[in-house]
C-alpha cells in the first residue's frame, strides 16, 4: 500500500470495471509521470463528459443532445428495431454497417442474482415506440450469456400478441475458430442457425 493519496488514486482507478489492482497501480503511476498539461486535460474532459453527454430521450443511447444522431437520421428504417444492452452494444454493431434501422438500449439485463428485474430496464420506454405500428420487426441483439437470453425470452414473450416480427442474432462458431473447442452450447446453436449455400 502506498500513502495517502497516491492509495487513493489506485483504489478509484481499481472501481472502474475491468481494472484489477495492478492495473489500477499502473494507471496511477502513468498519471503520477505524465505531463501536468496531459493530466489536467484529462481531469477536464472527466467533468466535460458528466456534465454534457445524456441518454437519448428516444432510444438511451449516450448522446450529446436529447436525441441521438441515429434517431435524428432520416435515412434510418423506423421499422426495424434492434434491441441492445448497452450504448456500447449500438457501437458495436454500427462497426459492421449490415443495420440500417433504429435502436433501443435497455441498459443491462435481467440478472436476478443482482437484483436486475425487466421493470429495472427500459423495457416500458420501448412500448409506446411500438404502438403506432410503424415497426414491423423488433431485433434483439443482448448478449449470448444466461443474463441476455433471459432479457431476449421475456422480450419475446412481452412482445407477441403485439404482432410485431421478433427476431434474435444468430449465434454459433466464430470465424477462424476450430470445432474442438466450441462448447455444447455454441456449437448447438450453429447447428440450429445453419444456412443453405445453394
Amino acid at each position: 500500500m502506498y500513502e495517502g493519496i497516491v492509495q487513493d488514486l489506485i483504489d478509484e482507478l481499481g472501481r472502474l470495471p475491468g481494472i484489477g489492482p495492478k492495473s489500477a497501480q499502473r494507471l496511477a503511476f502513468h498519471i503520477l509521470q505524465a505531463e501536468p498539461i496531459d493530466v489536467r486535460r484529462l481531469a477536464e474532459l472527466l467533468v466535460e463528459v458528466k456534465e454534457r453527454i445524456r441518454f437519448c430521450e428516444t432510444c438511451g443511447n449516450v448522446s450529446e443532445a436529447e436525441t441521438c444522431r441515429i434517431c435524428r437520421d432520416p435515412r434510418r428504417d423506423p421499422a426495424i428495431i434492434c434491441v441492445v444492452e448497452e450504448p456500447k452494444d449500438v457501437i458495436a454493431i454500427e462497426r459492421t454497417r449490415e443495420f440500417r434501422g433504429r435502436y433501443h438500449v435497455l441498459g443491462g439485463a435481467i440478472n436476478p442474482m443482482d437484483g436486475v428485474g425487466p421493470d429495472d430496464l427500459r423495457i416500458r420506454a420501448l412500448l409506446p415506440r411500438l404502438a403506432d405500428g410503424t415497426v414491423r420487426e423488433v431485433i434483439i441483439a443482448t448478449d449470448p450469456n444466461l443474463e441476455g437470453e433471459a432479457t431476449a425470452t421475456y422480450l419475446a414473450r412481452l412482445l407477441a400478441p403485439m404482432g410485431l416480427t421478433v427476431t434474435r442474432l444468430a449465434s454459433g462458431l466464430p470465424v477462424g475458430g476450430d470445432l474442438e473447442y466450441a462448447d455444447e452450447v455454441t456449437l448447438g446453436r450453429a447447428f440450429a442457425g445453419r444456412r443453405s449455400l445453394g
